[in-house]
């Protein structure tokens, strides 16, 4: 496989009669979502939009959202998932940076409808336009084509579009069977958010081995319970928080979950009594642990059954390096040996082509062929990575990057703010959550005050939950950078690591 076309093709040709997709009364064959493929690729060749145009989808999980993700770039246009949980500012940035033509939604656009050309509402629309349509063939696409703008949170306080190409996409599909076999016995449970990486690695996977997706629009730990027992799903991924609920829901109701045979998780480090506890609740399966980033589309190390390294050193890994992908660790003076700390370095074909209209911030990132993923860890002799901090200026919470200088920014636009600073703090749900350290201007600005402040331009998940305020101005290194270290290593005290 060379593009996103050929899973498709392959899932034309040999899944026919299969199911394809399940999400609530929804279920739909191969055949009919191949109909539906090609009917869609016409509705986008009718809008006039040229080649490598830009199509957003915002919208919640749904059988559409698996057609639009594959047909988007299969069509010759870039796919731009969007976060449903960004305030409307955040969804316009995306909008108008990445110059999108045509929005895709299952939602009043409001104001967004006006920096696109075309909306298109899920439902009657989308479904009226798809029958209206003559089934057109996809375009002859390259592997070196961009099939997709993924947006991830600002260093510099505005997102970045993570280009990857269809390259980038079949080479995880690849890393996706090696570190997941799947085959056509399979069922695969997709619980995680689908504009995010952990929701949508599995999709092309499952189209070219003919493995149905069951759907759920928006996890809830009961429903997903009953559909692993209704559908008998066998595979699902999950981020730890998630994983956490399951559990919670089993203990509270017991399913038949014994068709489970594979549960992958990622996006944050996790616990190990966490996973002692879903090997007791879901015994039939393999517990796997993954890492990477968007940026590299996203799979980069694999930890496979996890469940019998929970009082082993390595179970604090996440795994080697998935087959085709390269791992170093660099310091100051170059690769670092065995057991030393230093910025993990990633290379391979998964690698993005770059950030949109971004050559700077690219340049940063990606050097002779490597991308610095601004982890910091280390491998051991046999290259098993181990995470311990993060270079970068994020947080991880509930599974999402929060960059703290986009936080900040939000912050300081607040008139009773001198100065802040925002980093991650220790929580036993979320991982870590969003903390402020403010210097305020005067004593009338309150912690609920400033959150509040912070809803009206970021995503629930960016703001602040807790702010404490001094009134000395915020330790400062010599050169006048914020000593966020100093101030966040008190919440740190007696973890074994910088990051949860």
């Amino acid at each position: 496989m060379r593009t996103v076309v050929d899973p498709l093709m392959r899932a034309e040709a040999m899944h026919r009669p299969r199911t394809a997709v399940v999400c609530g009364d929804v279920r739909r064959t191969f055949a009919e979502v191949a109909d539906r493929c090609h009917r869609l690729a016409d509705v986008l060749d009718d809008l006039g939009l040229e080649s490598g145009a830009r199509v957003a989808i915002l919208a919640a999980n749904s059988a559409e959202y698996t057609e639009i993700y594959a047909t988007v770039p299969a069509a010759g246009r870039s796919v731009v998932p969007l976060n449903t949980r960004w305030a409307d500012p955040e969804l316009l940035y995306a909008l108008e940076d990445g110059g999108v033509s045509v929005l895709i939604t299952d939602r009043d656009p409001g104001g967004l409808a006006d920096a696109v050309d075309t909306v298109i509402r899920l439902g009657d629309d989308y479904e009226g336009r798809l029958a209206a349509a003559t089934p057109a063939a996809y375009a002859d696409v390259d592997e070196n084509d961009v099939a997709g703008l993924f947006y991830t949170g600002g260093t510099t306080g505005k997102s970045k579009g993570v280009m990857l190409t269809h390259r980038n996409l079949v080479a995880n599909t690849l890393h996706s069977q090696i570190m997941m076999p799947l085959d056509d016995s399979d069922t695969y449970l997709v619980v995680a958010p689908m504009f995010h990486a952990a929701g949508s690695t599995s999709l092309l996977q499952c189209f070219a081995l003919g493995v149905p997706q069951v759907i759920v629009p928006a996890f809830e730990p009961n429903t997903c319970l009953d559909l692993i027992e209704a559908e008998g799903c066998s595979m699902t991924l999950a981020v730890p928080t998630m994983l956490a609920a399951l559990i919670e829901a089993q203990i509270a109701n017991s399913r038949d979950t014994s068709s489970l045979r594979k549960i992958a998780h990622g996006a944050s480090p996790i616990a190990m009594e966490l996973l002692k506890r879903a090997h007791e609740l879901f015994p039939t399966a393999e517990l796997i642990h993954l890492y990477g980033a968007t940026e590299t589309a996203p799979l980069v190390t694999g930890l496979r059954n996890e469940q019998h390294l929970t009082d082993s050193p390595r179970g604090k890994s996440t795994g080697q390096p998935v087959l085709g992908v390269s791992v170093r660790i660099d310091g100051p003076a170059g690769d670092q040996p065995a057991g030393q700390a230093g910025e993990v370095l990633v290379k391979g074909p998964n690698i993005m082509a770059g950030y949109w209209n971004k050559p700077d911030q690219t340049a940063e990132v990606l050097q002779d062929g490597w991308y610095r993923t601004g982890d910091v860890g280390y491998l051991d002799d046999e290259g098993f990575l181990y995470l311990v901090d993060r270079a970068k200026d994020m947080i991880i919470s509930g599974g999402e990057n929060v960059y703290c200088s986009e936080v900040e920014d939000v912050i300081y636009r607040n008139p009773k703010v001198l100065e802040a600073t925002v980093f991650g703090v220790p929580n036993e749900q979320w991982g870590e959550q969003v903390h402020a350290v403010v210097v305020p201007r005067d004593d009338s600005l309150t912690e609920e005050e400033l959150i509040e402040f912070c809803r009206g331009s970021l995503g629930g998940y960016k703001v602040p939950r807790s702010v404490s305020f001094q009134s000395d101005e915020l330790p400062k290194s010599g050169p006048g950078k914020v000593l966020k270290r100093e101030l966040r290593a008190p919440y740190w005290e007696g973890q074994d690591r910088g990051i949860n």
